[in-house]
């Protein structure tokens, strides 16, 4: 739990350790990542307002390392502060003020998520498709050159939703269902950001996208063939 106030830190600490967490604290990057180090955590929740580095910059250097599941934390619920929070790579988010039960939903759900990525016995171990092809092992992508891309964990789950029913449409509701786990609010735009981000890490023009295309009124749909790789 990354989070300069100290209250909220010892709230949220004595709540989820009340529901069987082990919890560490933090107050700023530096305490966050030296507790990485010796603490080894399966979930980061982060706010997005800390002193010297904020949480933006944090998440987006904790994608780059690694696939954690992060939970973001704003205390402004404009719709900017989530979609710039979802471009970082949070697998979800939450607007202060919150109520802790809430939060051990998110966090229930995105664990329960991110336990169920690792492949099982004869599912494929690479998806190739469009020129890519994604390690289901280590959760990355790999482009034509060999060059490895990585993704944060909301963006492998859509990506594997999109291969794993090619040429289906998959409309916002199931998309928001298979990557962030709950039910999609009527002005809740997370999926076509996450969409969106998507697509760039892929280079596929938005303007006219020849791997993930838009369905209109009906959702997106992955054009590409895909084919499974043992070895």
């Amino acid at each position: 739990m990354v989070d300069d106030d100290a209250e909220i830190r010892k709230l949220v600490a004595e709540y989820l350790t009340l529901h069987g967490y082990r919890v560490s604290v933090a107050r700023d990057g530096t305490q966050m990542r030296s507790a990485l180090e010796t603490d080894h955590p399966d979930l980061v929740v982060l706010d997005l307002m800390l002193p010297g580095e904020d949480g933006l910059s944090l998440c987006r250097d904790l994608r780059a390392r690694s696939n954690l599941p992060v939970i973001m934390l704003t205390a402004r619920r404009e719709e900017i502060d989530r979609i710039i929070g979802i471009e970082m790579g949070a697998d979800d988010y939450l607007g202060k003020p919150f109520n802790p039960r809430e939060l051990l939903a998110r966090i229930k759900s995105v664990l329960r998520r991110a336990r169920a990525l690792p492949v099982s016995k004869g599912a494929a171990k690479r998806l190739r498709f469009a020129d890519w092809t994604l390690d289901c092992t280590a959760r990355h992508l790999i482009d034509a050159e060999g060059v490895i891309v990585p993704l944060s964990g909301a963006q492998y789950r859509l990506l594997t939703a999109f291969l794993n029913h090619p040429d289906h449409v998959l409309d916002r509701d199931q998309l928001v269902d298979l990557t962030l786990g709950r039910e999609a609010t009527p002005y809740d735009r997370s999926i076509d950001v996450q969409v969106s981000r998507l697509r760039q890490l892929l280079r596929d023009n938005g303007r006219e996208p020849r791997i993930v295309k838009t369905v209109r009124n009906g959702g997106y749909v992955l054009a590409a063939a895909v084919e499974r790789l043992d070895g």
